[in-house]
Parts: C-alpha cells; structure tokens; sequence
C-alpha cells in the first residue's frame, strides 16, 4: 500500500513536472510540486528527468517574482541530487554561468553549491577546466556581498586548485587577470583571493612539481603579495606567510623567498615585532616560518644566520599567553627532533652542542619551564611539552638533565598526570624514546631503566588492577 502511495506521488510529481517544462506551471502548481518532491526520493524520478524540464525551471527563475524563484530554487535542489555532477556541467553549462549571475543570492549559492560537487568529481572537475567563462563567473563570485556565496567560490576555486592541470587553467592563463581585477575590489575580497592561493600552494604533492612551483612562486610571490608581508592587515600578513611557509618546502620555493629577500624580510618583522601592539596576529606564523624551513634546510645554518629566530622563540616560550608558548613548544620540538631523527653517526658534536645549548639557553631551569608548561589546562601545551622531551630524549646531556632535575623520572613513568588519549600517547612516546637510547640504562641506572621498559611493554594505555578482598558478613 505505501508503495503503491509512493507511486502515486511521484506519477502527480511528473506530472506537475510536464506542466513547469511548458512554462505554463502555476504558482501553487509549483508549490505542489515542491511539496511533492519532498516525499519522492530524486532517484525514483531520475529516468522521468530531462534535461528539458531542467532548462525551463533555470528559465522560471529569470523573474522579478521572489516567491517563484524562492519555490524554484527548493525544487531545482531536490532535483539536482538525483543527477550525476558529470551530467550537470555537460548539460547545464549555460543555466549554471547564468546562475551565478543572477540577482538573488539563493540562486547563487545552489549554483555554487552545484560547482561544490562538480569540483569534487574527477570527471567532471576536467569538463570545467575547459570552461573558462564558467570559471570567471566563479572568481567573480569572491568578490560578491554574500560571504556565503563568497566562501563556496573560494572553496571551490580551491579545489580547482589541487591538480596541476588546474593551477594551469587559474594562474597560467587570462583567467589570472580576472583574479587581479578582483582583487583590486577590495581590502576583504583581497583577503579572500589570498586564501585561494595559500590553499593552492598548501598542496604539498603538488608544490614538488617543479612546474607548479616555479608558476606559483612567478604569480603569487609577486611584488603585491611581498609588500603584504609588511603591509598594514594583519589578517593578510598572517595568510601571505602560510603562502610563504608552504613555498618553502620545495627546494624551487626556498631558492626563489631568498632570491626575493623574503626570508630576510621575515626575519626583520619579528625583530620589530615588540613594539607592534598587533603582533600576536601575525607572528606565530612568522615564527612558524622558520621552524618549517629549519626543519627542510640546515637547522644550525637558519638558527646561526637568524639568530633574532631563535631569541623570539626563547622569549614565547616564557610568555604569559597560552597560543605564544604553544608556537615556541611546537617549534622546540620540531628542531628537537630533527637531531633526534639522525642517525647516532650524523648527529656531529656541534649539532648536539647546539642543541643543548638551545635548550639550556631558556632559563637557568629549562625542564622546570617545560614541566610547568605541560601542567596547565591546555592539551595541545601539555602534549608539546611532551614532544620537546622526546626531541631530546636519546641525547646524553638531556638524559642527565633529566636525572638531575627532583622528581623529573618518577614524573616521566606517573601515569595518572595523563588525562586523555593524545596525551597517554605523547608520554608513551617519550618513555619510547628514552628505552631506545643507547645511554639510557648507563646515566639513568638499572632500576629506572627497567621501570621505562615496564611502562613500554604494558603499553600506553595499561591500568592496574586494583585487587580487593571480600569480608565475611559484609553486604
């Protein structure tokens, strides 16, 4: 019987579909066709769907009528689903460029939520690289009043963005002028343009295609976007750098900053950044520039040509505000590791030298600092304190340290300070890496080192039983 009723229903909804073909639909005809379609699955109607009963309801949407596109649009999204988004883009080219023109922002947003699934579609997304007025039409949309409307270009230019073939069609050919000019909109719709390219470069399989990152490096690390690294938004600051951070991991990229004077300029921002009341915006990213490049370059080599990089770490390490100290721990860590990860043959005396004096240069009582760090109510802090011990837990000097500092090795095998998963994980980790040092059982002696290989071997997560003992008569 329901089947039968559904049957019925998606009959009445064909129906109603001929007469909104014709154009001849009225307006509670289209209302009783929205209804309708709510209670017919699209995929029930699909092999009754023409792409003629599609162009006439794109067409009923170019009135002057609010309630008919309104009742319009409501079907048009119902029916969308049940097509494939190759069909879409092969069927619908014309109605969609239209749609994203159109007065009434609804209109815009279910055709840009149409180029959402288009992009996403292997298929399809090739059929829109070869439709460079659709693609104009979706960059215009980024400098459109509704933020909405705005993102879905952004996200969806983006997407575009993730192939070479598609970095070719956006910044290799005219459509790059069409960027420009939107650009030129405006302060905000500056900003948006700036996040399709740090999106864009943030692809790190593709950023290692040399071609790729010589076409990025030639149109987006321009003249213009240099000049937002010390320009006055810092909104704009902060994306141009993660631009920046991203190029950096190609040997092009970092080749092309230094040849520019872009690292020096980095490094200059953060020695005045002191006296700049809206710093913290901005310089974690700063910060984080260098933390990247050290880690795909010489760490000692940036460390030792930018020396004003590791003071302002030194100094955010012991800053009051929790996002600065998070930066510096990260950072810590990451350069902490890159000497950990060595072979015990490549890590040179000057390396370790350098290393130890790193640390020791953050206060008189750096495992102190760090531990204290790690017992305030933030997990991302309390697990990178974590990781700046495991970045230092295979080198003997740390291994003293640790034996040296009261309660530090009973603090390392407690497994009550660990509240959750991520941090059970971090301090496992540690432990890890202290078992596997050669030095270990030497400077920390026999009894802890069988407690470290205890808490290994149980693993991070292992709680101990609690026995208990029945008394007679009790309840």
């Amino acid at each position: 019987m329901a089947e039968a009723a559904a049957a019925k229903m998606a009959e009445a909804a064909a129906e109603l579909l001929e007469r909104a073909a014709r154009r001849d639909a009225a307006p509670e005809e289209l209302r009783a066709l929205r209804v309708a379609l709510q209670a017919v699955p699209p995929a029930a109607l699909r092999a009754r769907l023409g792409e003629h009963h599609l162009g006439a309801l794109f067409g009923l949407l170019a009135v002057n009528d609010r309630e008919q596109v309104s009742t319009c649009v409501s079907i048009l999204e119902r029916l969308l689903q049940a097509l494939d988004p190759l069909y879409v883009i092969q069927n619908l080219r014309e109605e969609l460029q239209k749609g994203l023109v159109h007065p009434d922002d609804s209109v815009k947003i279910l055709t840009m939520s149409q180029v959402g699934r288009i992009v996403e579609d292997s298929a399809a997304l090739t059929e829109i690289l070869h439709s460079p007025e659709l693609l104009r039409q979706i960059i215009n949309c980024i400098g459109g009043e509704k933020i909405a409307v705005a993102k879905e270009a952004i996200k969806s230019l983006s997407r575009i963005a993730q192939s070479q073939e598609g970095l070719e069609a956006l910044f290799g050919s005219s459509l790059l002028g069409d960027l420009r000019d939107v650009m030129a909109t405006s302060d905000v719709v500056r900003y948006r343009v700036y996040e399709v390219g740090r999106f864009s470069v943030n692809r790190g399989d593709f950023i290692s295609v040399s071609g790729v990152s010589e076409l990025l490096c030639k149109q987006w690390v321009n003249p213009e976007l240099i000049g937002e690294l010390t320009g006055e938004d810092v909104l704009v600051r902060a994306t141009c750098v993660e631009m920046v951070t991203s190029l950096a991991h190609s040997p092009h990229g970092r080749q092309f900053l230094a040849q520019q004077g872009v690292i020096d300029k980095i490094s200059n921002i953060i020695l005045g950044a002191e006296s700049d009341p809206f710093s913290s915006f901005y310089l974690p990213g700063f910060v984080k520039f260098f933390g990247n490049l050290a880690v795909v370059d010489s760490p000692q080599q940036i460390c030792e040509r930018y020396p004003v990089f590791m003071e302002k770490v030194f100094e955010m390490a012991e800053s009051q505000d929790p996002t600065m100290i998070g930066v510096a721990v990260d950072t810590l860590g990451i350069l902490g590791s890159n000497v950990e990860g060595k072979q015990p043959e490549q890590q040179t005396e000057d390396l370790l030298r350098m290393t130890e004096s790193w640390f020791t240069s953050l206060s008189s009582q750096p495992l102190e600092l760090f531990r204290s760090i790690s017992t305030q109510p933030f997990p991302d802090l309390h697990c990178g304190a974590l990781r700046v011990f495991t970045a230092i837990a295979n080198q003997p000097w740390a291994q003293k340290l640790m034996l040296s500092s009261p309660g530090f090795v009973e603090y390392v095998v407690d497994r009550s300070v660990e509240p959750d998963k991520a941090s059970k994980d971090a301090k496992y980790e540690l432990v890890k890496a202290l078992v596997n040092s050669k030095t270990i059982a030497e400077i920390f002696g026999n009894q802890y080192y069988l407690r470290l290989r205890a808490y290994l071997h149980e693993g991070p997560y292992y709680v101990k039983a609690v026995s208990t003992t029945a008394v007679e008569g009790a309840e």
